[in-house]
């Protein structure tokens, strides 16, 4: 804060901060100060300057008008707009609404006095005068006659009922005074059923919060040492947060406001606050807007590896998951997804098609499939859907199946049934037969119901004593990874170190180099026990068939990951405190643990990530989000990218 109410005393002040500071946001000044002090500023200052009180408001509000103007088919040059409210916001908003296209004598300008019209005394100053409008209206009544859009930055109940009965058809509201909007959205609703409303209250659809555009365009503007913010990075950040709000919603973000069916249309044209995905759209959007502008003095050459560094901003597993969801970017695999009826399964698929890390297949009912995804608003484009009662190849699949497993016990007619009831049965032979590079199921399923099928059409790799399963356990500044955690209940010492090869293997895709433990309650042979001693064998096993792997064992959890411990007692050990993967024993321990430290611990669990299939085959877990399905459907493609043997 500065102790001053001088507006060139706080001119003065902010320029000596110039060789500190990157950029300035100004703060709680009213108008018309506001705007003489951000334009001298911006005229002797080398870095930007920022009325986050103007320009935020402006900014959300016109993402949010631009959407209504989409879903009501209006065009921005031909609207009239009502700005009720002539104060720092107000201002800003008519002055962007004209910026954005609409026609200048379109917009009507209203304080406490009235229309701010050409000629009028009372109550002027430059900046109104700017905006001041040839119109025989002197109300905000009169102006509201047959407007399309009001904004209202004003006072509680400024708009009258009366008032929005005049607007044209489909009218878009953004009654934005605080702490009570000019009119609330039951009100409005009350009066006009075809009404767009818009509030800056978290207890009503479509708030708009600054929060979304501060940050976020800061973070743009300082990343490429922008000298000013101007109208075109502005612009971009509008652009960027109606683009936003068209795409599926995290589940993160869902389950922050239960009950909200938050899908583009007329109740969500705004995203919401904290949404995650703000940063990687608003920030990558102004930078490339000031450099396309020239005000950028460093400018970003890859603009991926930009959005890449945004997103490892918001943690470890951002990071992590991002290198593996380029490696499948660059060679994208098709997935069948058996359970293509269920909607996260229909929102995956969409963002897998539009980013381009798969090409998901769906089965289910085409009928049901195409209903769900118009309900959801989701955008199926060229998917293919398969149905498996109808599809041409059924009667293939059955005769593979019957083949595969005639000496097993399965009659023609057992193979029929399977293929018939149970999809998972239907993708593993899409798999199997070539039809499909991989298979991801299980979000409706337990977990064998998943993984059965697989292993009796598929099966383990030919040089594999089984399969296996690890996690990768992700905390706020770590990645580890626990396997067994899923498939088998009790290994020999030559089982686990099959599957702590294996893992190694599967770590080094998200370009971690491995460094096992291999899990005991014994500390390199402090404890002499069968169960000790197969951990032991297990360990020389790995040192042997791949003696290039950095391993040891026996070891206890917490030896494994202390530096200073594992220094002073155990000197000798190729583990430095530094383990990150971590082979237990049992399944029953390796399950146990992964769960607590998931519930307990914080730890983001990914997987399960199954290891040693003939063809790549992945599970989801019950209760999975889209972006767990997102991650494993990476993670899948990446598997399908390997040649097998």
């Amino acid at each position: 804060e500065l102790n001053t109410k001088d507006s060139d005393e706080i001119i003065r002040t902010v320029k000596l901060l110039e060789p500190t500071f990157g950029g300035i946001n100004l703060e709680d000044i009213k108008g018309p100060e506001c705007f003489y002090i951000e334009e001298e500023l911006k005229k002797i200052m080398d870095i930007p300057v920022f009325h986050d009180d103007q320009h935020g408001t402006a900014i959300i509000s016109s993402a949010g008008m631009l959407n209504a103007l989409e879903i009501v088919g209006k065009d921005v040059s031909k609207v009239k707009m009502v700005v009720n409210g002539a104060g720092a916001a107000g201002i800003a908003c008519a002055n962007l609404a004209v910026t954005m296209g609409i026609d200048k004598k379109n917009v009507t300008l209203c304080d406490t006095k009235g229309v701010i019209y050409k000629g009028r005394k009372e109550g002027m100053n430059d900046y109104k005068e700017r905006l001041a409008a040839e119109t025989d209206a002197r109300t905000l009544a009169d102006a509201m006659v047959g407007a399309d859009i009001f904004f209202g930055v004003s006072a509680k109940g400024a708009l009258s009922a009366d008032m929005l009965r005049t607007m044209a058809k489909d009218p878009i509201v953004f009654a934005m005074a605080n702490p009570d909007p000019e009119i609330t959205p039951p009100e409005a609703k009350d009066v006009r059923s075809d009404v767009i409303i818009g509030t800056g209250r978290s207890d009503y659809m479509n708030q708009v919060n600054n929060v979304l555009c501060f940050p976020f365009l800061f973070r743009g503007a300082l990343d490429v040492q922008a000298s000013a913010i101007n109208d075109e990075m502005k612009l971009a950040a509008i652009k960027s947060l109606a683009d936003l709000a068209k795409l599926d919603v995290p589940d993160s973000v869902r389950k922050a406001y239960p009950g909200e069916d938050i899908q583009f249309g007329r109740n969500y044209i705004i995203p919401k606050p904290f949404d995650p995905r703000v940063l990687l759209h608003v920030a990558p959007a102004v930078a490339q807007a000031a450099m396309d502008s020239g005000v950028a003095r460093r400018p970003i050459k890859d603009m991926q590896k930009y959005r890449d560094s945004l997103e490892a901003l918001q943690g470890r597993s951002k990071e992590i998951m991002r290198t593996l969801i380029n490696k499948a970017k660059a060679d994208p695999k098709r997935i069948v997804f058996p359970e293509g009826e269920e909607d996260k399964i229909l929102r995956a698929a969409q963002i897998l098609i539009n980013e381009n890390i798969a090409i998901p297949i769906l089965l289910g009912s085409e009928k049901e499939i195409r209903k769900r995804a118009t309900e959801l608003n989701v955008n199926l484009g060229t998917i293919e859907i398969l149905d498996p009662m109808t599809c041409d190849k059924r009667g293939g699949y059955i005769d593979a199946m019957f083949e595969l497993r005639q000496r097993k016990g399965i009659t023609r007619a057992d193979a029929k049934q399977q293929i018939k009831i149970n999809n998972n049965y239907f993708g593993a032979m899409m798999v199997q037969q070539g039809d499909a590079d991989t298979m991801l199921s299980g979000i409706n399923h337990h977990y064998p119901e998943t993984i059965q099928p697989a292993l009796e059409i598929i099966g383990k790799q030919s040089n594999l004593s089984k399969v296996h399963g690890m996690y990768m356990m992700v905390f706020k500044k770590n990645v580890v990874f626990f396997a067994d955690t899923t498939v088998t209940i009790d290994p020999t010492a030559e089982e686990l170190a099959e599957t702590a090869i294996l893992a190694a293997e599967e770590v080094r895709q998200f370009n971690i180099e491995p460094k096992i433990a291999m899990l005991s309650f014994s500390n390199f042979g402090s404890t002499s026990h069968p169960l000790t001693a197969k951990v032991k064998k297990a360990t020389a096993l790995v040192k042997q068939q791949a003696p290039d792997l950095i391993v040891d064992g026996e070891i206890q959890a917490n030896v494994a990951l202390d530096p200073e411990l594992t220094e002073a007692q155990y000197p000798f050990s190729m583990l430095k405190g530094d383990a990150n993967v971590f082979i237990f024993p049992d399944l029953q321990s390796g399950n146990i643990s992964y769960k607590l430290l998931n519930k307990l611990g914080g730890a983001e669990a990914v997987g399960p990530i199954l290891l040693g299939m003939k063809k790549p085959v992945h599970v989801l877990q019950r209760g999975d989000d889209v972006a767990d399905i997102i991650n494993m459907a990476a993670v899948a493609v990446v598997d399908a990218q390997k040649t097998r043997d």
